[in-house]
């Protein structure tokens, strides 16, 4: 995933639906944050954060519910840090991860066609 860029600055500029081309290098940073989505326990895991009770978790608080061994829940929330969805907060020898609102609100943006987000603003 390296030289993906973040969500924040792959998608803002860019959506395959506006209407015109996009070009090889904004596909391939595009389809970087898509592909770190694009997981069953990477959207578990997005979930899980979401909605937790401070909107934020831990290793530790992750890997029951996913069935999944810490390791590999490191490994994911790393692809996803990475991808510029979560922000990590050391607090002393934990870590804790929440949502980045605005990169996850750029993908709802990006799989939104334009007319129907011209719709949804005049709501």
């Amino acid at each position: 995933m390296e030289g993906v860029g973040t969500a924040k600055t792959a998608m803002h500029a860019v959506s395959p639906l506006a209407g015109e081309p996009i070009k090889r290098a904004d596909a391939e940073r595009l389809a970087g944050v898509l592909k770190a989505v694009a997981d069953p326990a990477r959207l578990r895991l997005l979930s899980l954060i979401q909605s937790a009770p401070e909107g934020e978790a831990s290793v530790s608080d992750l890997t029951a519910p996913l069935g999944l061994s810490q390791p590999t829940v490191s490994h994911h929330l790393r692809i996803l840090t990475e991808a510029g969805l979560l922000e990590r907060e050391k607090r002393g020898v934990w870590a804790y991860y929440r949502l980045v609102p605005s990169a996850i609100a750029a993908i709802a943006d990006l799989l939104t066609p334009p007319r129907k987000r011209a719709t949804k603003k005049a709501r």
